[in-house]
């Protein structure tokens, strides 16, 4: 099966390991009435055994896409994590239930890997491949 166009990765740097049953949303961006910043709910996914959230989008130019409006165009987009769960089952409290990554898509046709580091007091992230 082909991977969607944005995709993640949740590794619990503090364990060194994948963090798996991470939930993550993907939200668009648009401009709402006097200039109030929106974001609205595109994608839902959870991450797998190895951390990762590879279809929480249809392939790119897929019919599935096509019919479920899910086409990736160019523009802000936001992936929230939450690991406040993650952390609970595992016995742990984190500072961060929520986290939160705003990016910029100007070329649809590419791929978008978003992976996170994540600890119960600390993350980091990058743009993967």
């Amino acid at each position: 099966m082909s991977k969607g166009p944005i995709t993640c990765h949740v590794l619990d740097v503090s364990l060194g390991r994948p963090a798996e049953g991470v939930e993550v949303n993907v939200q668009t961006y648009h401009k709402g009435q006097r200039n109030v910043d929106i974001f609205s709910p595109f994608a839902h996914g959870v991450t797998d055994a190895d951390g990762r959230c590879l279809n929480m989008l249809p392939p790119r130019g897929s019919d599935e896409a096509r019919l479920q409006n899910k086409q990736v165009d160019a523009g802000t987009y936001k992936i929230v994590f939450k690991p406040k769960e993650y952390f609970e089952k595992t016995g742990r409290k984190c500072f961060y239930p929520w986290v939160e990554i705003t990016f910029e898509i100007e070329n649809p046709e590419e791929h978008y890997h978003i992976p996170l580091l994540i600890s119960p007091y600390s993350f980091t992230t990058y743009r993967g491949s």
